[in-house]
């Protein structure tokens, strides 16, 4: 195990960020910690955020190193796979909230009630519940 990590955080490229941000407000029901042009971020739990950054933000970190992400836009990049306590809840929230429905809860060979949403960007989002 690597013992030096303290924090972890996911960072999403996102064509816009406004939209983004305002679709995972409604995702997560709460008001994201930092929200400065360039990056949104919202406190989940101890030491995991969520992060939003520009494809144009970040393309400039990147420069000519790597294809340009409107270059994936629209394509599944990464799944946030976030077990919650009450899945009918956080599917009903995730309808409202303007995701696209990928699938909906089913119990999976792997032992969760799972449904799968996608996000403004093409990120897949899945709420799991652990059957027992």
């Amino acid at each position: 195990m690597i013992t030096q990590i303290t924090h972890f955080t996911t960072i999403l490229y996102v064509k816009d960020q406004e939209v983004s941000c305002n679709f995972y407000q409604k995702i997560f029901r709460k008001s994201p910690d930092l929200n400065v042009p360039g990056m949104t971020e919202f406190d989940l739990f101890d030491n995991c955020k969520l992060g939003l950054m520009p494809n144009n933000g970040i393309a400039k970190i990147l420069a000519d190193k790597t294809l340009h992400p409107d270059c994936g836009d629209g394509i599944p990049r990464c799944e946030l796979y976030l077990y919650v306590h009450d899945i009918q809840t956080e599917f009903e929230n995730a309808i409202e909230s303007g995701a696209i429905l990928i699938s909906p809860i089913i119990l999976r060979n792997w032992g969760d009630r799972v449904c799968y949403f996608s996000d403004p960007d093409g990120h897949i989002i899945a709420f799991a519940e652990r059957v027992q």
